[in-house]
């Protein structure tokens, strides 16, 4: 009795996601709670594991395809057999026949057969007049993609019919366009993964109803980074994570946003919702792109275990394992774009928030202190707010309450 390889719920309200790279192909043998395929919604990626030993002898949707949650997408046979065995084995074909799902076993197609072409690559082909035989399928279970089909399409264009007059002869007086183009122009069609396609839906939504502003200062950063340099060392033997500027940011956000609590309200007509708490979002850059992980009650956390829940987010953003309630309920959010180099920016929030601290990368500038030109680490920083909440004498006071937190990390100690 084959075992189906159902999409899992994913999160409330989730109906629809997209599949994944299948981590095993058909006639691969898999072990107990082994990943199988990866599993894309709007919010985070999840991994299906086996529900038993055995083999995968049909993938019935494939990489990129649509699917619903609870729908069937492969079948697998329980035991350990061989891929050998596997590929000689009575296979399970699952068909649409009035809207139902009939299933039944069938024998496998011989090797001589026509390669299985998806719907979109047929279509690439046909309005083509590309052959489907000779056309090697890379999906799952040989099967001929879309860009299978492209690429096979601009092959078949590049080639020269037989019949065609050879090319003429150039020489001296033949003109060549000096516009004619030499290089590749191969285009590359990738559908948008849902997280990215979430993405965008949500900073477009965020510019048409909220009214952003985005305010600037810069801060310098002499004195964290020579606190960093002494203690990091010690810091790093007692914790067992490194001191980051980060916690620092955090701690003065979380003191800013005490003085001004309309950044870390929520507006809900016709009310305003602030909160006594800080949930505070970190962007860091995954497998799947950006994401947005929440550190609770910020408030209440130390140095270390900041560093430590950052350093903990990065590992596994980076695998695709960021839980999907990690991802929700945030009341602001950092982002760092300075590890990327990134000197300044505008950053959008993250609705329903109503602020985001833009933080960039660290340069050494020419200042005057004290009545002398000086060269200091300086950064600038952003916040973007929502007006309808922040007025800007309270986003110029709570970036200038940061600055002042940052040139002077002892008031974090002091609560002053």
């Amino acid at each position: 009795m084959p075992i189906e390889l159902k999409v899992p719920e994913v999160g409330e309200s989730i109906t629809e996601v997209q599949i994944g790279p299948w981590k095993k192909k058909e006639g691969d043998t898999v072990k107990l709670d082994e990943t199988v395929v990866e599993i894309e919604s709007d919010k985070a990626t999840v991994e299906l594991p086996a529900p038993a030993a055995g083999t995968i002898v049909r993938i019935l949707k494939a990489a990129g395809e649509q699917a619903t949650v609870g729908e069937v997408i492969g079948l697998m046979e329980p035991g350990q057999a061989t891929a050998q065995q596997a590929a000689s084995a009575p296979v399970v074909d699952v068909r649409r026949s009035d809207d139902k799902t009939v299933i039944g076993s069938v024998q496998p197609p011989p090797a001589a057969a026509p390669p299985r072409v998806m719907p979109s690559a047929s279509r690439v082909l046909a309005e083509a007049g590309v052959p489907v035989q000779g056309v090697v399928g890379t999906g799952p279970g040989g099967r001929v993609t879309k860009q299978d089909a492209i690429s096979a399409t601009v092959a078949q264009q590049t080639v020269a019919p037989a019949h065609a007059p050879p090319a003429p002869r150039v020489t001296a007086e033949t003109h060549v366009s000096p516009h004619a183009a030499r290089g590749s122009r191969e285009e590359r069609p990738v559908v948008m993964s849902p997280i990215r396609r979430r993405i965008a839906e949500r900073l477009v939504e965020a510019q048409h109803e909220a009214a952003l502003l985005t305010t600037f200062n810069e801060v310098d950063m002499s004195a964290v980074m020579a606190l960093r340099a002494r203690y990091k060392d010690s810091f790093l033997k007692k914790h067992g994570v490194k001191l980051g500027f980060m916690s620092f940011f955090v701690k003065a956000a979380v003191e800013a946003l005490r003085e001004i609590p309309q950044v870390n309200a929520e507006f809900r007509e016709p009310h305003i919702v602030y909160r006594d708490y800080c949930d505070i979002g970190i962007a860091v850059g995954g497998g799947k792109g950006l994401v947005v992980p929440v550190i609770r009650n910020a408030e209440t956390l130390g140095f270390a275990d900041i560093e430590s829940t950052i350093a903990e987010f990065a590992v596994r953003a980076a695998e695709n394992k960021i839980k999907l309630e990690e991802l929700q309920g945030g009341t602001f959010t950092i982002s760092n774009g300075g590890v990327y180099g990134s000197l300044l920016s505008t950053p959008i929030i993250n609705p329903p928030q109503s602020g985001i601290l833009g933080l960039h990368a660290i340069q050494d500038r020419p200042v005057a202190h004290e009545g002398q030109v000086v060269i200091r680490p300086m950064m600038y920083i952003a916040l973007s707010y929502d007006h309808r909440l922040v007025d800007g004498r309270e986003a110029v006071t709570f970036l200038k309450r940061i600055k002042e937190t940052m040139e002077d990390p002892s008031r974090l100690l002091l609560e002053v």
